[in-house]
Protein backbone atom coordinates (compact mmCIF):
# COMPACT_ATOMS: atom_id res chain seq x y z
CA UNK A 1 0.00 0.00 0.00
CA UNK A 2 1.08 3.54 -0.70
CA UNK A 3 0.99 6.03 2.15
CA UNK A 4 -1.79 8.61 1.90
CA UNK A 5 0.77 11.38 1.31
CA UNK A 6 2.15 9.51 -1.74
CA UNK A 7 -1.35 9.06 -3.17
CA UNK A 8 -2.02 12.79 -2.83
CA UNK A 9 1.26 13.61 -4.55
CA UNK A 10 0.44 11.25 -7.43
CA UNK A 11 -3.08 12.70 -7.70
CA UNK A 12 -1.73 16.26 -7.72
CA UNK A 13 0.89 15.34 -10.33
CA UNK A 14 -1.79 13.75 -12.53
CA UNK A 15 -4.03 16.81 -12.19
CA UNK A 16 -1.17 19.16 -13.12
CA UNK A 17 -0.32 16.98 -16.12
CA UNK A 18 -3.93 17.03 -17.34
CA UNK A 19 -4.15 20.80 -16.95
CA UNK A 20 -0.89 21.24 -18.85
CA UNK A 21 -2.24 19.26 -21.80
CA UNK A 22 -5.37 21.38 -22.25
CA UNK A 23 -5.49 23.65 -25.30
CA UNK A 24 -3.64 26.89 -24.56
CA UNK A 25 -6.62 29.13 -25.28
CA UNK A 26 -9.98 28.36 -23.80
CA UNK A 27 -12.86 29.03 -26.18
CA UNK A 28 -15.01 31.17 -23.90
CA UNK A 29 -12.10 33.56 -23.30
CA UNK A 30 -11.22 34.37 -26.90
CA UNK A 31 -11.24 38.13 -27.34
CA UNK A 32 -11.93 39.82 -30.67
CA UNK A 33 -8.89 39.51 -32.96
CA UNK A 34 -6.27 42.23 -33.02
CA UNK A 35 -4.86 41.24 -36.42
CA UNK A 36 -6.48 40.72 -39.80
CA UNK A 37 -9.34 38.24 -39.62
CA UNK A 38 -8.39 35.08 -41.54
CA UNK A 39 -11.33 32.90 -40.51
CA UNK A 40 -14.96 33.47 -39.56
CA UNK A 41 -16.89 30.67 -37.87
CA UNK A 42 -20.66 31.08 -38.06
CA UNK A 43 -23.86 29.19 -37.41
CA UNK A 44 -24.49 26.88 -34.50
CA UNK A 45 -21.64 28.02 -32.21
CA UNK A 46 -21.58 28.79 -28.49
CA UNK A 47 -18.48 31.02 -28.25
CA UNK A 48 -18.70 34.04 -30.58
CA UNK A 49 -16.34 36.96 -30.06
CA UNK A 50 -17.74 39.46 -32.61
CA UNK A 51 -21.53 39.60 -32.71
CA UNK A 52 -22.75 36.05 -33.27
CA UNK A 53 -19.57 34.94 -35.08
CA UNK A 54 -16.13 33.76 -34.02
CA UNK A 55 -13.43 35.78 -35.78
CA UNK A 56 -9.87 34.49 -35.71
CA UNK A 57 -6.61 36.08 -36.80
CA UNK A 58 -3.35 34.26 -37.57
CA UNK A 59 -2.06 34.38 -33.98
CA UNK A 60 -5.35 33.10 -32.56
CA UNK A 61 -5.51 30.27 -35.07
CA UNK A 62 -1.96 29.18 -34.34
CA UNK A 63 -2.76 29.06 -30.63
CA UNK A 64 -5.40 26.36 -31.23
CA UNK A 65 -3.51 23.05 -31.13
CA UNK A 66 -1.15 23.73 -34.04
CA UNK A 67 0.13 20.62 -35.79
CA UNK A 68 2.70 19.87 -38.43
CA UNK A 69 1.87 17.43 -41.21
CA UNK A 70 4.62 16.31 -43.54
CA UNK A 71 2.86 14.98 -46.60
CA UNK A 72 2.53 15.13 -50.33
CA UNK A 73 -0.75 16.36 -51.77
CA UNK A 74 -2.53 16.01 -55.10
CA UNK A 75 -1.96 19.77 -55.68
CA UNK A 76 1.67 20.33 -54.70
CA UNK A 77 5.00 18.85 -55.76
CA UNK A 78 6.94 16.66 -53.38
CA UNK A 79 6.51 16.34 -49.64
CA UNK A 80 5.79 19.57 -47.84
CA UNK A 81 5.90 20.50 -44.17
CA UNK A 82 2.50 22.06 -43.51
CA UNK A 83 1.49 23.70 -40.24
CA UNK A 84 -1.82 24.94 -38.90
CA UNK A 85 -4.46 24.39 -36.26
CA UNK A 86 -6.34 21.14 -35.95
CA UNK A 87 -9.80 21.70 -37.38
CA UNK A 88 -11.35 19.91 -34.40
CA UNK A 89 -9.65 22.46 -32.10
CA UNK A 90 -11.07 25.36 -34.14
CA UNK A 91 -14.55 23.87 -33.84
CA UNK A 92 -14.06 23.29 -30.11
CA UNK A 93 -12.96 26.91 -29.66
CA UNK A 94 -16.16 28.00 -31.40
CA UNK A 95 -18.28 25.65 -29.31
CA UNK A 96 -19.60 24.24 -32.58
CA UNK A 97 -22.61 21.97 -32.33
CA UNK A 98 -23.21 20.02 -35.51
CA UNK A 99 -22.43 16.93 -37.51
CA UNK A 100 -21.23 18.79 -40.61
CA UNK A 101 -19.29 21.95 -41.40
CA UNK A 102 -19.60 23.93 -44.60
CA UNK A 103 -16.13 25.07 -45.55
CA UNK A 104 -16.29 28.23 -47.66
CA UNK A 105 -13.49 29.49 -49.87
CA UNK A 106 -12.76 33.14 -50.61
CA UNK A 107 -14.28 32.63 -54.09
CA UNK A 108 -17.57 31.39 -52.48
CA UNK A 109 -16.90 27.71 -53.33
CA UNK A 110 -18.37 25.59 -50.52
CA UNK A 111 -18.21 21.97 -49.54
CA UNK A 112 -19.80 20.20 -46.61
CA UNK A 113 -17.45 18.07 -44.50
CA UNK A 114 -18.55 15.66 -41.77
CA UNK A 115 -17.15 16.66 -38.36
CA UNK A 116 -16.24 13.01 -37.73
CA UNK A 117 -13.39 13.46 -40.27
CA UNK A 118 -11.73 15.90 -37.87
CA UNK A 119 -11.84 13.36 -35.06
CA UNK A 120 -10.83 10.34 -37.14
CA UNK A 121 -7.81 12.13 -38.64
CA UNK A 122 -5.55 15.04 -37.65
CA UNK A 123 -6.99 17.37 -40.30
CA UNK A 124 -5.51 20.86 -40.16
CA UNK A 125 -6.14 24.26 -41.66
CA UNK A 126 -2.75 24.49 -43.34
CA UNK A 127 -1.43 28.03 -42.97
CA UNK A 128 2.25 27.54 -43.75
CA UNK A 129 4.25 25.32 -46.05
CA UNK A 130 7.91 24.73 -45.30
CA UNK A 131 7.83 27.57 -42.77
CA UNK A 132 6.33 30.19 -45.10
CA UNK A 133 2.74 31.51 -45.07
CA UNK A 134 0.74 30.02 -47.93
CA UNK A 135 -0.12 32.73 -50.44
CA UNK A 136 -3.61 33.00 -51.92
CA UNK A 137 -2.19 32.10 -55.34
CA UNK A 138 -0.82 28.88 -53.77
CA UNK A 139 -3.96 27.48 -52.05
CA UNK A 140 -3.87 29.98 -49.17
CA UNK A 141 -4.31 31.73 -46.94
CA UNK A 142 -5.47 28.37 -45.55
CA UNK A 143 -6.60 25.04 -46.89
CA UNK A 144 -8.11 21.92 -45.39
CA UNK A 145 -5.32 19.36 -45.30
CA UNK A 146 -5.72 15.68 -44.53
CA UNK A 147 -2.63 13.60 -43.61
CA UNK A 148 -2.46 11.89 -47.03
CA UNK A 149 0.89 10.13 -46.66
CA UNK A 150 0.01 8.79 -43.21
CA UNK A 151 -3.38 7.53 -44.48
CA UNK A 152 -3.17 6.61 -48.19
CA UNK A 153 -6.85 5.61 -48.13
CA UNK A 154 -7.61 9.35 -48.05
CA UNK A 155 -6.37 9.79 -51.61
CA UNK A 156 -9.80 9.59 -53.17
CA UNK A 157 -12.20 11.93 -54.93
CA UNK A 158 -14.43 12.49 -51.88
CA UNK A 159 -11.56 13.68 -49.69
CA UNK A 160 -10.14 15.80 -52.52
CA UNK A 161 -13.44 17.72 -52.62
CA UNK A 162 -13.37 18.15 -48.84
CA UNK A 163 -9.86 19.61 -49.04
CA UNK A 164 -11.08 23.13 -49.74
CA UNK A 165 -8.47 25.76 -50.71
CA UNK A 166 -8.54 29.49 -50.01
CA UNK A 167 -10.57 28.93 -46.83
CA UNK A 168 -12.14 32.05 -45.34
CA UNK A 169 -15.11 30.74 -43.35
CA UNK A 170 -16.63 27.74 -41.64
CA UNK A 171 -20.39 27.48 -41.16
CA UNK A 172 -21.96 25.01 -38.74
CA UNK A 173 -25.56 24.39 -39.88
Amino acid sequence: MFPLRSCRAVSLSLLLFLLATLPPVMAASLPPPEGDVLLRVTGNIEHPNVGDELHLDREMLMSLSPRVIETSTPWTEGVGRFEGPLLRAVLEAAGAQGEHVRVRALNEYEFEVPVVDFHDYDVILAMTRDGEPIAVRDLGPMFVLYPFDEHPELLNETIRHRSVWHVGALHVP
